[in-house]
């Protein structure tokens, strides 16, 4: 075999150094980024409110916002078709009365596309134009990126749920805070790439799932 020589192992550890280099710079990029993110004014009306399902304490705060008033309406996204509309209920301790007249489950997405996807169905079928995302801190940049991109007449407000503050150093001492967020920063840079590329992708949508459902009468045998 033939064998790598000084110059040629020397060009691809320098290859290598700015590799990593370049990930570090944008990785913290994405931290500030998600750091800065501010939380909506409690005074602030929109149409309806969007939660996204899949991390910390989401469908909670989306529905301490919708009975605040922030929306009139709540769709829960991503939802595992085995869960009932009762078994959110029981698990949030929601309002049964507001939980009955405004909130809808959707059981069709599986990713955060799909999740854009089914928002914007919903979103078009009721007429909304103002719409209040809440997802954790580090997923509103790339939720909101899918958003607008089916969506661009929808004019979407990111409400930050945060497990983590971005705003200090100490969660870099945290293993799971870091490899959540790296995680979720090379998702966005490869979603990024993506949009930028124009590659066509899956939709992000369960086969033979429904169209969101009032949570009144959603259970897992109107799902399937």
């Amino acid at each position: 075999m033939r064998r790598v020589g000084h110059h040629g192992l020397r060009a691809v550890t320098v290859l290598g150094i700015i590799a990593v280099a370049v990930i570090a710079i944008g990785f913290f990029r994405f931290t500030d980024m998600v750091g800065d993110l501010e939380t909506p004014r409690d005074s602030e009306r929109y149409d309806a409110i969007v939660a996204l399902t899949g991390g910390y304490q989401r469908i909670d705060r989306a529905l301490e916002l919708l009975e605040s008033g922030s929306g009139k309406r709540l769709l829960i996204s991503g939802v595992n078709p085995q869960t009932s509309g009762d078994a959110i209920k029981r698990a949030t301790g929601a309002n049964e009365k507001l939980f009955a007249c405004c909130v809808d489950i959707g059981y069709q997405a599986i990713d955060t596309i799909g999740n854009a996807n089914e928002a914007s169905n919903w979103i078009r079928k009721n007429g909304f134009h103002k719409v209040l995302i809440v997802t954790n801190n580090y997923h509103i940049p790339r939720s909101l990126m899918e958003l607008e991109a089916v969506s661009p007449d929808v004019e979407f407000t990111g409400y930050p749920v945060a497990h983590t503050d971005l705003r200090d150093e100490t969660w870099l001492a945290d293993p799971t805070a870091i490899r959540t967020l790296l995680t979720e920063y090379f998702k966005y840079a490869l979603a990024r790439a993506r949009s930028y590329v124009g590659t066509k992708t899956s939709d992000g949508l369960r086969t033979g799932a429904p169209e969101p459902v009032p949570a009144a009468t959603a259970t897992s045998a109107a799902v399937y």
